[in-house]
C-alpha cells in the first residue's frame, strides 16, 4: 500500500510540476513574435518574404538564442502540420538560407 501512495503522489507531482511550467510559457511560439518576425518581411503585414540574400543578412544579425528559438518552432510546426501553421514559407526559408550556419 505505502509503494502505491508513493507512486500516486509522484504522479500527481510531476502533473502538478508540468502544467505549472507550460502555464509559465507565454504559449505563443518565438515565429508569433513580430519584433522578431518584421526584418524578414517587405511590409507591415508580413505577407511578403524579403529576398534570399535580405532574409540571410537578417538572420545572421538575430542572437544564436533567437535562431535556436525560431528553428525550433519551425520544427515543432512541421511535427504538427495543420491548417493552423501559419509560417510555410518562412519556415521554409529558414530552413534553406538560416538553418545551415
Amino acid at each position: 500500500m505505502s509503494i502505491k501512495m508513493i507512486c500516486f503522489g509522484a504522479m500527481a507531482l510531476s502533473m502538478v510540476t508540468g502544467s505549472a511550467l507550460a502555464a509559465g510559457q507565454t504559449g505563443t511560439s518565438a515565429l508569433d513574435d513580430p519584433a522578431k518576425m518584421q526584418p524578414f518581411y517587405t511590409d507591415s503585414s508580413m505577407k511578403t518574404m524579403v529576398s534570399k540574400d535580405a532574409f540571410v543578412k537578417a538572420w545572421k544579425a538575430m542572437s544564436p538564442e533567437d535562431q535556436t528559438a525560431m528553428m525550433t518552432a519551425c520544427a515543432d510546426e512541421a511535427k504538427n502540420a495543420n491548417a493552423a501553421n501559419t509560417h510555410p514559407e518562412f519556415c521554409s526559408s529558414v530552413k534553406e538560407n538560416g538553418g545551415s550556419k
